[in-house]
């Protein structure tokens, strides 16, 4: 899994890459939590390139949301793959993230 960081309109974009799974989820961790160590109110996750997600992976995201929440933070989640929606839907984590089609879409509603 690959991360890649980046900032546009005060909100920090996590592109990431490969799979989230339960070896690739601490990395994924470790970054979140230096982007709240640096008081990151606003994350986007661009999804795009993402193929596989599992539920260590979604854990991830859930604690994410949460600790951004406690900070009156945003977190939402953008360019899902289908694959990688249904999962999100499935587990009803589509009721909990806000979830766009494009980072434009996003960017609206932040």
């Amino acid at each position: 899994m690959q991360i890649k960081l980046g900032e546009t309109k005060g909100v920090t974009i996590v592109t990431i890459e490969g799979e989230i799974n339960l070896e690739s989820s601490p990395q994924l961790r470790k970054a979140f939590d230096d982007l709240l160590k640096k008081g990151t109110q606003k994350i986007m996750l661009d999804f795009q390139k993402i193929s596989y997600i599992d539920s260590s992976g979604l854990a991830t995201c859930v604690e994410l949301f949460q600790r951004l929440q406690d900070k009156s933070g945003k977190l939402c989640l953008v360019q899902l793959p289908v694959k990688v929606r249904n999962v999100f839907e499935v587990t009803r984590l589509d009721k909990l993230f806000p979830i766009y089609n494009s980072q434009e879409e996003a960017f609206v509603n932040f």
